[in-house]
């Protein structure tokens, strides 16, 4: 198969990060933690959490997007979080 047509390399759910770029208060914030919570805790992935108001440039970059997933620092999604896809990503 020629290298243009190859995935990368397959990497373990241990080895990947999913963060999620949110606000306190935000509803929707808190449903894309709960689907984050319950597919990282199946697949074994670590995540974290960063508040878009302690950053300037992650408020610049996606205020008007929150929440904000990110999967190894890329971003995923953003607004709703499909618990389907994230689990695709995190172990494809």
């Amino acid at each position: 198969m020629s290298p243009i047509f190859r995935r990368g390399e397959k990497k373990n759910p241990q080895e990947r990060v999913v963060t999620l770029i949110g606000k306190p208060g935000c509803h929707l914030c808190d449903d894309a933690q709960a689907v984050i919570e319950k597919v990282c805790a199946e697949v074994g992935a670590v995540w974290e959490k960063k508040d878009i108001n302690e950053d300037e440039e992650l408020y610049r970059k996606y205020w008007e997007q929150i929440p904000v997933v990110l999967v190894d620092g890329a971003q995923h999604d953003f607004w709703r979080v499909q618990e389907e896809r994230l689990r695709r990503a995190l172990t494809r």
